[in-house]
């Protein structure tokens, strides 16, 4: 969108989460929380973004790529303060500005899509989201007046009376006319409380000035959770967890145990393809169809598995290549693999790829079999239809021959197989 441009507020110190590491690049699900902001920027197409960082900003904005443009807040004065020390930036915009906090990683694209969509049709000042809930506390209260319009929004420490009653809440998603908003900025006046300028009060002071001011309600509250605590932390997995396994589901993929099943959010997984309990996949990991994965199977990232495989119990792979109806059923790791098609990998099987200075490649061509208790020591070629005895240990740049039977410690050819 040409004419929107987002602030995202990632200034705060985070002191609950008791950490060294900023509160924004913790992980939810194997992602940095500000990346679930930043992608949601990207989606709804802001043409610009502004992260404003203060409390060890050199870490975020080293995360950060060349196309976001980082801002210091010299002084942690609140959100108010941090809106106002982009003001550099927005001098000639005259488009609206969409503000999100860089802590809260639940957040809906298609809601926020549709925040700034209502705010366009409606000609509004401002919109923001409001979610109702059951326990109000901590969070700022919605005023509105006898008509049902908004003008208000009161934090939580200074609602008093049957404010702290109410049970809408600002979720801290805002749509701006960029002119109104940094006009109207400087009259926000500091919280003695806190000692801080709340962005909050800006509804207040567009009420005064007969602003047009719009809301739209979210109908799951969780979406405005700001990660403060390593409960919080967890909070947010577990939802974001059961959104990723409930997509796959709903496209086809079955899900034996949803609640004792991981799969990061970048992983790709082909239709009818079976997970099975205590399953971890990790980023970057693409399984075809038709595929059973687990229990108890670990996929690290850079594994690529073909249509129709098997990864059984008590299993890893990293950094793999499997192709079409290969299995692996009981006990075994692959590691820097690259595994053709239908090669059956017997238990307790190890590929040792790594020689205290280099991970190096194992190759397992079409049809072979390697036998249980299997040691390959990469780099190593095994032919297709070869066949690795029980118990042998293939000695790096050994390299068994198609149609060969090998055995022993160290492997030794004795046979051939019939073609």
């Amino acid at each position: 969108m040409k004419d929107l441009r987002t602030i995202i507020l990632a200034a705060g110190k985070g002191t609950r989460m008791k950490s060294d590491i900023p509160k924004v690049l913790h992980k939810v699900c194997g992602v940095p929380i500000i990346d679930y902001i930043l992608n949601i920027t990207k989606s709804i197409g802001s043409l610009k973004t502004y992260v404003v960082l203060g409390h060890k900003s050199q870490l975020v904005a080293e995360h950060l790529s060349d196309k976001y443009k980082v801002i210091s807040q010299p002084k942690l004065l609140g959100t108010g303060d941090a809106v106002k020390v982009t003001a550099n930036e927005f001098k000639n915009y005259n488009g609206s500005v969409l503000i999100l906090c860089g802590d809260t990683p639940l957040l809906n694209k298609h809601v926020i899509r549709s925040i700034v969509r209502r705010h366009k049709k409606m000609k509004a000042d401002v919109t923001f989201l409001t979610a109702v809930v059951h326990d109000p506390g901590g969070y700022g209260r919605v005023i509105r007046d006898d008509k049902g319009h908004a003008v208000a929004i009161r934090e939580d420490k200074d609602a008093i009376g049957f404010e702290r009653n109410i049970s809408e809440i600002n979720v801290g998603v805002y749509c701006f006319r960029s002119k109104e908003l940094f006009a109207e900025l400087k009259e926000i006046k500091l919280n003695t409380l806190k000692k801080e300028f709340y962005l909050t009060d800006i509804i207040e002071i567009f009420q005064d000035k007969k602003l047009k001011i719009e809301t739209i309600e979210t109908d799951d509250p969780r979406e405005g959770l700001g990660v403060n605590t390593r409960l919080d932390l967890a909070y947010a997995e577990n939802i974001i967890r059961e959104r990723i396994l409930n997509e796959w589901m709903l496209n086809g993929v079955t899900i034996v145990d949803p609640k004792n099943t991981y799969i990061h959010s970048q992983a790709k997984i082909g239709r009818d393809t079976v997970i099975h309990p205590f399953t971890f996949i990790e980023a970057n990991v693409a399984i075809g169809r038709n595929c059973q994965i687990g229990p108890f199977a670990r996929l690290r990232p850079g594994v690529r598995l073909g249509d129709s495989v098997i990864i059984g119990n008590f299993t890893e792979v990293s950094r793999t290549k499997m192709g079409n109806k290969s299995i692996m059923k009981h006990f075994s790791y692959l590691g820097d693999a690259r595994v053709g098609t239908q090669v059956n990998i017997g238990a307790g099987t190890i590929t040792a790829n790594y020689d205290g200075q280099n991970k190096n490649v194992t190759h397992i061509g079409d049809k072979a079999f390697i036998g249980c208790d299997s040691v390959l020591i990469a780099p190593v070629k095994i032919g297709s239809k070869a066949v690795v005895g029980a118990g042998s240990v293939v000695t790096k740049k050994k390299n068994i021959p198609p149609d060969s039977v090998v055995v022993g410690v160290p492997a030794r050819i004795v046979s051939r197989r019939n073609k």
